[in-house]
């Protein structure tokens, strides 16, 4: 599915409800650990060089950052979790400010989940599956990386996500390279499909 991005802009950046934007647009959340290319995904599937900043130095979004798209959606990239230099008490709050947000936006349609694929998802990826299943809120699972394996062990490494994540039948395993754009079309039409519901 070949989705033109005409408009794609930052919108605002929030940490409370009361910051949030009020557009009525539905939303799609997208979680990943530090690291595991969400700027690099949101750049590729928007068709943008840096429209989301991408950066060498883990957690470096500390906000809910909401981008516009086509006036039709809004992403919402949401800080990574796992191994950022910041202090407890910081990732604490980024995990209530996450959770405030996917328990009470109305708006959100879905997650993108993004796990690097050349490594097991870790627990916190786990988590944050089991979350997202415990709540009901639909999850694309994204497998980034996906120019960076062999060819002939990437069924190996999906079924490794698979397994790990213990994803539900329903689910799809995405494979994504911000390099080729394998998967973007693929993505656009699941991230329709959430919409449109």
């Amino acid at each position: 599915m070949r989705v033109k991005v005409t408009k794609a802009e930052i919108i605002t950046s929030a940490v409370k409800p009361e910051q949030y934007p009020n557009t009525g647009l539905p939303e799609i959340a997208l979680a990943g650990r530090s690291n595991v290319g969400k700027s690099s995904f949101i750049n590729k599937v928007l068709n943008r060089k840096n429209l989301a900043r991408t950066s060498s130095t883990p957690g470096k979004t500390r906000t809910l950052n909401f981008f516009n798209i086509n006036d039709r959606l809004l992403f919402v990239d949401v800080p990574g979790y796992g191994f950022a230099k910041v202090g407890k008490g910081e990732r604490a709050a980024w995990g209530k400010m996450i959770e405030l947000y996917m328990q009470t936006r109305e708006e959100l349609r879905g997650v993108v989940l993004l796990v690097d694929i050349r490594h097991k998802p870790t627990g916190d990826d786990q988590q944050m599956y089991d979350y997202l299943k415990h709540f009901e809120i639909p999850v694309l699972v994204v497998a980034t990386k996906a120019d960076k394996v062999p060819k002939s062990k990437i069924q190996k490494h999906v079924k490794q996500v698979k397994e790990t994540l213990e994803v539900e039948p329903e689910d799809k395993v995405i494979l994504f390279s911000a390099e080729t754009a394998q998967g973007k079309e693929e993505v656009w039409k699941e991230l329709y499909r959430l919409i449109e519901k």
